[in-house]
């Protein structure tokens, strides 16, 4: 239930984004950026007749970017010709087109990674009023949810004279009553989210091959103190959101700096599993005039890109070797892990017991959260095309981006 009870908690503290929490989606991993929903009844079987499409927008340009679900509006992003970016906004209900803004950007990754697409990778943010939006060079762009038009908008390559990110932006913003908080421009910044005005940039990672964060930030009380927990390619910090300043940190090894996973709060701590280190807790305590960090477990197991959901005070998730894996919080050990190998990627939605997961297959999985075993109960086909961007899920409706299609779903 923690898991659960937080992310209720975050509703109601104000760092929940200007949205319904039950029929909305406005950011990177939903309402509380934890991949929890609101509780209301899932069904039993997602299979058959059970799932419908109510509306399906095809040949689209590709996007790593997980749709943004308001009360009117969804709103998707796309690289178009490999020398564009755009944002395009459908009708909720209908899925016709209501705008589209475009502005030049594109950039080619290293060899190593090209198979992973040289396309827009970030997730919007929406706040009931704008689409936050940062482009795969770096290029932060504030758009006017109701009509498209740019309010501002950071080319950190030329306002900021920041290096160009070697493997493109892929932190997703991070928004409050005031401000954007995003890893771009090879560092960590807070944004004036009426004037677009750089408050204050810190962390600084130098850009390039070894900047260009992977993780996204997220709001949390740690040891009785406010702050935004920032995963950097090498470290955990926590930061105050009024100044800037690193309220505590601890070093996170991994191979090439891959920290991919979105710090996962739980208690006083935070869970990360990282490509060529380990899973851990970081449990944040306060000390006599600061704040500490130590861990308070670990063991060998690599994550990669799917940040887990938390159920029960176990967390659920998907590693390096392609199976799905649980493991106590509590205890810090691992209670199971399934013998099949599955797809590169899962983003993952939990509701009460039971966790959506979606495969970069495009197979959809509804599954038990268990900590005895791996209990599958259903799963369908949901498109043949790559799903690299999250799911996300509104009350009886999933929406799904593939690489070139955005579907609407119903159960009912």
């Amino acid at each position: 239930m923690r898991g659960i009870v937080t992310s209720l908690l975050l509703l109601c503290s104000g760092v929940s984004l200007a949205s319904d929490p039950i029929s909305n989606w406005p950011q990177w991993r939903g309402p509380t950026r934890d991949g929890q929903v609101a509780p209301s009844d899932w069904p039993a079987k997602i299979s058959g007749e059970a799932l419908k499409t109510v509306w399906k927008v095809s040949s689209l340009g590709p996007s790593y970017s997980g749709p943004i679900v308001s009360d009117k509006y969804v709103f998707t992003t796309s690289t178009v010709d490999k020398k564009d970016e755009v944002v395009t906004c459908y009708d909720r209900g209908t899925g016709k087109e209501v705008w589209k803004q475009t502005w030049p950007g594109s950039m080619s990754v290293p060899f190593f990674a090209a198979r992973n697409g040289s396309w827009i990778r970030s997730t919007p943010a929406f706040d009931g009023d704008a689409l936050y939006v940062g482009g795969i060079q770096d290029h932060l762009v504030c758009l006017e949810a109701s009509s498209g038009k740019i309010r501002w908008q950071i080319d950190c390559i030329q306002d900021l004279k920041a290096k160009s990110p070697d493997f493109g932006c892929v932190c997703s913003p991070l928004v409050d009553e005031t401000a954007v908080y995003m890893q771009a421009a090879g560092g960590f910044l807070k944004i004036d989210k009426k004037t677009g005005k750089v408050l204050w940039n810190v962390l600084s990672d130098g850009g390039g091959m070894l900047g260009s964060a992977f993780s996204s930030p997220v709001f949390a009380k740690l040891a009785g103190k406010e702050q935004i927990v920032v995963q950097t390619r090498t470290a955990l910090f926590g930061v105050d959101k009024q100044t800037g300043q690193s309220l505590w940190s601890r070093p996170i090894d991994s191979f090439r700096g891959m920290n991919i996973l979105t710090p996962t709060i739980y208690g006083e701590g935070v869970f990360t599993s990282t490509y060529g280190g380990n899973t851990r807790l970081v449990s944040v305590q306060k000390e006599t005039d600061k704040l500490g960090a130590q861990d308070a477990w670990g063991f060998k197991y690599e994550g990669n890109m799917t940040t887990p959901v938390i159920v029960n005070d176990h967390a659920y998730f998907f590693g390096k070797d392609r199976r799905f894996i649980c493991v106590d919080l509590k205890a810090g050990k691992e209670c199971w892990r399934t013998d099949k190998r599955f797809g590169e990627y899962w983003s993952l939605v939990a509701n009460k017991d039971k966790i959506l997961a979606l495969d970069m297959d495009g197979k959809l999985y509804l599954i038990q959260a268990n900590p005895k075993e791996f209990e599958l109960l259903d799963q369908t086909q949901i498109t043949k095309s790559e799903t690299w961007a999250h799911l996300a899920v509104c009350g009886n409706e999933l929406y799904v981006r593939s690489l070139d299609e955005l579907i609407k779903l119903s159960w009912k």
